[in-house]
C-alpha cells in the first residue's frame, strides 16, 4: 500500500485531468487488492477500505467538476 492516509479534496483539485484518471486507476487498483485481502482474510487496515473509497468520490466529484466548469466557459 503507497498511500496509507486519505487526500485532501486541494490535493485533488490541483491534478490535471490527466492526472485525475492516473489516481482514479491507481485507487481503483487498490480497492480491488483490498476487496481481494478482505476476502482471503488478509485484509489488516480494515479501515482503509472505506479511505480508499471516499478517495476515488472525492477524485470522480473533482474531474464532473472540472468538466462542467470547462463546458460552461467554452
Amino acid at each position: 500500500m503507497e498511500r496509507e492516509q486519505a487526500m485532501k479534496a486541494e490535493e485533488i483539485r490541483g491534478m490535471t485531468p490527466d492526472q485525475l484518471d492516473e489516481q482514479l486507476a491507481k485507487l481503483k487498483k487498490e480497492q480491488f487488492n483490498l476487496r481481494f485481502q478482505r476476502a482471503s482474510g488478509q485484509l489488516e487496515n480494515t479501515s482503509r477500505v472505506r479511505e480508499v473509497r471516499r478517495d476515488i468520490a472525492r477524485v470522480k466529484t473533482v474531474q464532473t467538476q472540472k468538466r462542467n466548469g470547462q463546458d460552461k466557459q467554452a
